[in-house]
């Protein structure tokens, strides 16, 4: 009978080690998650303040609801093209799906099911509270055009030369981002270019009846762009957690 009080010291003890592991197991497993698109391909995922990204570009080829988005390569198609669509930069789906993911134009963007279910394309305000979580000011997250006076781009980027062209200018990959330079697909021409040297991705947020706001990063700058682009342009999308 004496022995009693002692057990039950051990199971209370035990009882709050195992909520501790339990706790820091789920912590883990949240900041670690994965995601599959309809098509079958796997992303890691990141946690940066409160918000879970997939770590890289997306690359599906369906709607979440099964529906095709249309592939084209011809480029005067592209540039009159006012329904989803997307490519591979240069049409080169061997070269860029793996590392790069697709280009996509806004129609694609605007369906609301371009990333998997229980996600979605990140809006403009969304993109801000990603900036303003690793060091931007309000007033700076607001500001629009190329140069916004800020370093905080290098941040995002992969570091290193394997995927950016040189300098690749303050790329530190801080926050593990890992922003790729895919390139991008002129709406006026359907011409590529970019691949390396810089890399842009759509919010879901409309500027005006014709263009929506993106997200740019280049290698020669660390600053973050933020600007109107048209609807027709192929831009790389990330995917951020409902």
């Amino acid at each position: 009978m004496k022995k009693r009080p002692l057990i039950l010291i051990h199971l209370s003890v035990l009882s709050v080690l195992f909520f501790f592991l339990a706790s820091g197991c789920k912590k883990e497993n949240d900041d670690q998650i994965t995601v599959t698109d309809i098509d079958g391909n796997v992303y890691n995922t990141v946690k940066i303040g409160n918000q879970v990204w997939i770590k890289t570009n997306l690359k599906v080829t369906k709607l979440n609801d099964g529906t095709n988005i249309q592939l084209v390569e011809n480029n005067q198609t592209w540039s009159g093209l006012i329904t989803p669509g997307y490519c591979w930069n240069s049409n080169n789906e061997a070269q860029y799906k793996n590392i790069f993911g697709a280009l996509y134009n806004f129609h694609a963007v605007k369906t609301g099911k371009l990333c998997p279910a229980g996600w979605h394309v990140p809006t403009d305000s969304e993109w801000k509270q990603l900036e303003k979580q690793i060091g931007m000011s309000q007033s700076e997250a607001d500001i629009e055009g190329d140069d916004r006076g800020t370093t905080e781009g290098g941040e995002l980027k992969e570091s290193g030369l394997d995927h950016w062209d040189n300098p690749n200018e303050g790329a530190t990959n801080k926050h593990g981002f890992t922003a790729l330079p895919g390139g991008y697909r002129d709406e006026t021409t359907g011409s590529f270019g970019g691949v390396g040297g810089g890399g842009d991705w759509w919010t879901s947020t409309e500027a005006d009846a014709t263009s929506a706001w993106d997200r740019g990063l280049s290698a020669y700058e660390s600053d973050i762009s933020r600007n109107r682009e048209k609807f027709g342009k192929g831009y790389s999308v990330r995917c951020i957690k409902n």
